[in-house]
């Protein structure tokens, strides 16, 4: 399979940087592949959030204040 791909230059903590050369070795993958699997996985992530958020738009909020009261008064906090 011949994908597309677009090169960009990322800058990593070191120890991070240190640690995805070790996976990779061990997985026999590559920094690129390891990369982008976990960057496709959190924007995945995201798009369940968003679809979440959307379908509970319209559910009542309830205020920061009226939960600490709440649980004040039921003697939790």
């Amino acid at each position: 399979m011949n994908v597309a791909v677009k090169r960009a230059t990322v800058y990593f903590d070191i120890s991070l940087h240190r640690v995805l050369r070790m996976k990779s070795a061990e997985t026999s993958r590559s920094v690129s592949e390891l990369v982008n699997e976990a960057v496709s996985t959190a924007l995945h992530e995201d798009l369940e959030d968003l679809e979440i958020f959307k379908k509970r738009a319209h559910e009542p909020t309830i205020s920061f204040e009226s939960t600490l009261k709440e649980l004040k008064r039921n003697g939790k906090i």
